[in-house]
């Protein structure tokens, strides 16, 4: 059997183990979404959650609620413009801000999640971490807050090499 270098690598690793991870899970998420009839995908749900949560949002406001660059959420934002899910209007204050609300079968799409889908992921997530739950998120926090305050080219200023 191979060795797995990404978790013998442990530190030096991190990034490509967090997104083994997230890939994993964002597959298996996929397979509860569609097996209780949804036709969304795993990524944009937190797009529609952050609407619901705070209502209009501009495209760079859910892109800093989702924690993705501006492109990103505009692709996502185009997607679900396009399934209807959302809609687009200029701000009544500054016409030249664009608005994504939720539309009325998102809204509905919302309900339902909020209902089955979303219950059903958060507890098989919650088996998979067990008493882990409570510390690995607020590991996780600390990490997001690190890279935010210093990232890592301004850490581990050990002594630098000459360049090969």
């Amino acid at each position: 059997m191979v060795d797995d270098v990404v978790k013998s690598l442990g530190l030096l690793c991190l990034g490509s183990r967090f997104r083994r991870i997230g890939e994993r899970l964002q597959a298996d998420t996929q397979q509860i979404i569609e097996e209780l009839g949804v036709s969304i995908q795993a990524a944009q749900y937190p797009f529609l959650a952050a609407i619901d949560r705070d209502g209009p949002l501009t495209v760079g406001e859910l892109a800093q609620a989702v924690g993705i660059t501006q492109p990103g959420a505009t692709r996502t934002v185009s997607q679900l413009l396009e399934l209807g899910y959302v809609g687009m209007q200029a701000s009544s204050e500054d016409q030249r801000r664009r608005l994504i609300s939720l539309t009325p079968i998102g809204q509905e799409l919302v309900d339902y999640s909020k209902r089955l889908v979303w219950p059903r992921i958060e507890q098989a997530v919650a088996e998979l971490c067990g008493d882990l739950s409570a510390p690995i998120l607020q590991h996780l926090a600390s990490i997001e807050d690190g890279l935010a305050s210093a990232p890592l080219i301004r850490r581990g200023n050990l002594q630098k090499e000459q360049k090969l």
